[in-house]
């Protein structure tokens, strides 16, 4: 399998979805001057709160934070396009401060789980951490001009973590119950993990089959 015919995450298919709304919101932020690294640093701005809220337990507040910062997220992306100053620095900010909030939604869980003494649970926590860490930078890392394999392979990108976070936060706040929390770290700590085994193969395959 080549780098042009690698499979699409979710998160590619619901970009091209999402796009054209997407790009009439950003035109008219756009008009008002916005700019899209704001836009970036608000959603960080969002999550860190959400965090901190869930760190304390209230997950049905936390995750309609969560909720609520997820426009924002693509929402940078369409005002570059709208001021046509789509740059470099947006891209590797807008790739960084993604990694914050990954790290900033996991302390959340881990602190709560480390202030009630589930140590069990703040292993899974950080092993998801992990996990969802390295399956990103397998991309970023097979992305290079060296390697060239574009690399999106797996259950488990960004959009799809994104999903099962906000699925275990409102489910626990809504039920009253930790059972749905314990069960969306679970499934990240083995999911991230294997999407991250699955990306190497991938990318060893295909370096391979170029004779590289």
């Amino acid at each position: 399998m080549t780098p042009d015919n690698s499979p699409q995450t979710l998160t590619d298919r619901l970009r091209k979805l999402s796009q054209p709304p997407l790009d009439r919101c950003g035109a008219a932020l756009a008009k008002l001057g916005v700019h899209p690294d704001s836009i970036t640093l608000a959603g960080l701005i969002l999550v860190a709160a959400a965090a901190l809220i869930l760190a304390h337990g209230e997950f049905l507040a936390g995750g309609i934070i969560l909720l609520l910062s997820l426009p924002l997220d693509a929402l940078d992306g369409a005002v570059a396009r709208a001021r046509d100053r789509s740059s470099a620095f947006g891209m590797v900010l807008d790739s960084t401060l993604d990694r914050y909030a990954d790290g900033l939604i996991f302390f959340g869980f881990s602190y709560y789980f480390a202030a009630n003494e589930r140590l069990d649970m703040l292993a899974l926590t950080l092993a998801a951490l992990v996990g969802s860490f390295i399956v990103s930078y397998i991309r970023a890392r097979a992305d290079d001009p060296n390697v060239a394999v574009s690399t999106t392979v797996g259950l488990f990108s960004r959009l799809e973590r994104v999903i099962v976070v906000l699925a275990m936060t409102l489910g626990s706040g809504l039920l009253s119950s930790i059972l749905p929390l314990e069960i969306g770290i679970f499934v990240l700590a083995l999911g991230t993990n294997i999407t991250a085994l699955q990306r190497l193969r991938y990318v060893n395959a295909t370096l391979k089959d170029r004779g590289d």
